[in-house]
């Protein structure tokens, strides 16, 4: 059985384009393969901006840390928890401004954490983490796939080899504000794409 963690960052919640992919691959995944899921819904979680104050609890011993500190120090301990009880890691990925959501942000700020995802060697980084496969299905108004303006491919790659996770895979759903047919055209690709996806599991 594999282990599928949902990431959603949509403002829209389910009615988000990104959601509508990552409930089509949950779909598709139950159909022929033996799984289990779990979904967070990042905007749900309410989950902040990084702080001085919660990195500095991750710092601080564990039977060191004041009730506080333990209750900041559990939100990236359980995102940590998850990621790496997962064999599959599925984002679902609006495009906000050419950028991640600034929530997705926050999670990464909490999943990539030294000593404990990554560490430091006198060759630099190395990350800690392997045998997982991440496939980010990507929903954006306009055309920007291998273009300057698609910030978000590069950056997901990188952040994600910089933990160790170097199997990235893209679905693109793109001209979704471009028309009804384009939308149609971009949802029946990127379905197809994640069928295809889902045979190679």
């Amino acid at each position: 059985m594999k282990n599928i963690l949902v990431l959603n960052s949509s403002l829209n919640g389910e009615n988000g384009n990104s959601n509508k992919l990552t409930n089509t691959f949950v779909e598709k995944a139950q159909e022929s393969l033996a799984v289990k899921v779990s979904s967070v819904d990042l905007n749900a979680a309410e989950l902040s901006h990084l702080s001085i104050e919660e990195m500095t609890s991750w710092q601080t011993t564990p039977e060191e840390r004041t009730q506080r500190q333990q209750t900041l120090a559990a939100v990236s301990d359980n995102y940590i928890e998850q990621l790496m009880s997962a064999d599959v890691l599925v984002l679902g990925m609006p495009m906000y401004n050419f950028g991640i959501p600034s929530v997705f942000k926050a999670w990464i700020d909490r999943v990539a954490r030294a000593g404990i995802t990554f560490k430091y060697t006198p060759t630099g980084p190395v990350g800690l983490l392997d045998n997982k496969k991440v496939i980010v299905l990507a929903a954006r108004g306009g055309m920007y796939a291998g273009t300057p303006k698609d910030t978000q491919t590069q950056y997901l790659k990188d952040v994600f080899g910089f933990i160790g996770l170097d199997d990235v895979e893209f679905v693109y759903a793109e001209g979704l504000a471009m028309g009804e047919q384009s939308y149609n055209d971009a949802f029946l690709q990127a379905n197809e794409k994640i069928i295809e996806l889902i045979g190679n599991l």
